[in-house]
């Protein structure tokens, strides 16, 4: 039972406990770092300018598109197609 709650999530999309959280971990920081750049936009509009929009476009594509490692890769012009 205890496994399940560890296990359950993490192979719906293909991974292992730990590659799954190798996973989280990645995408925690980007966002935090970019959510940072994007802060800083605020004040400075000068700087930064396109690392939010680039940032949500790579995250999209890692945790959407691509995110079953069961199935094969995509791009983003694929799905528009």
């Amino acid at each position: 039972m205890l496994k399940k709650l560890f296990t359950e999530h993490p192979e719906t999309v293909g991974e292992s406990y730990f590659e799954h959280m190798g996973q989280a971990f990645s995408f925690g920081s980007s966002m935090l770092l970019n959510g940072i750049a994007c802060l800083l936009h605020g004040f400075f509009p000068f700087l930064f300018v396109k690392t939010g929009s680039e940032a949500i476009t790579k995250l999209h594509d890692r945790m959407v598109l691509n995110r079953d490692r069961r199935k094969p890769r995509v791009s983003n012009t694929e799905e528009l197609a």
